[in-house]
């Protein structure tokens, strides 16, 4: 029994001394020079910590909201988002860097970054049917606005790609229905199909796997 207890008070022990470790190793750093924040940002994204790298972003946005380190961060951030394909985040800093400095030289970038965020950033078509239109929204208005730019052909790729994409889901969505025995239901998702350009026979599919296909 005494051996029992003695083996609880070192656990005991060990593990108030580690917290006290880990306690120290974590304080709470405030009121740092702008180019101290940025530093911890790259370094953090260097070691792959973005969540670290973002709360870093934070400390420097809030202590010197006119640093003109911010808007290097952001797209620092932004690609770095990218490449982790975490393109929620990634678009999240594109539109703020593109509401606080976006410029028309370096806008038509920006805007074809953002398109490709919310492209790749789609992961099933049930749940990101809002992402599909708002980003087909986008490349519309990018092709009219740069229409020999150098990203157009890229987006116009993306454009019919995301097309395919909500015509395939519409003709699912009224398959269901059928199979449910809700005709009217059905109607309304190939009547929107019907009033589209692009017919069923455009498109050659693999027998499976054809969302993933869409976006290789």
């Amino acid at each position: 029994m005494r051996r029992r207890l003695r083996a609880v008070a070192v656990a005991v022990t060990m593990a108030a001394i580690l917290a006290g470790c880990s306690s120290k190793n974590e304080v709470e750093e405030y009121e740092k020079p702008a180019l101290y924040w940025y530093q911890q940002i790259l370094k953090k994204v260097a070691s792959g910590n973005l969540e670290k790298a973002d709360n870093f972003f934070t400390s420097l946005e809030s202590e010197h909201i006119s640093s003109p380190l911010i808007p290097q961060a952001m797209m620092i951030l932004f690609q770095a988002h990218m490449d982790n394909e975490e393109y929620l985040l990634a678009n999240f800093y594109l539109e703020e860097y593109m509401k606080r400095y976006g410029s028309f030289r370096n806008r038509e970038l920006a805007e074809f970054f953002q398109i490709k965020a919310g492209f790749y950033g789609l992961r099933s078509p049930q749940r990101d049917q809002k992402l599909i239109d708002d980003t087909l929204i986008r490349a519309r208005n990018y092709i009219a606005r740069y229409p020999k730019g150098e990203y157009t052909p890229m987006v116009q790729t993306m454009e019919v790609r995301l097309e395919m994409t909500r015509y395939l889901l519409n003709e699912k969505i009224a398959q269901l229905y059928d199979r449910r025995d809700k005709p009217k239901a059905a109607a309304i998702y190939r009547k929107r199909n019907a009033e589209g350009w692009l017919k069923k026979e455009d498109i050659e599919l693999p027998p499976s796997g054809w969302f993933d296909w869409i976006f290789e």
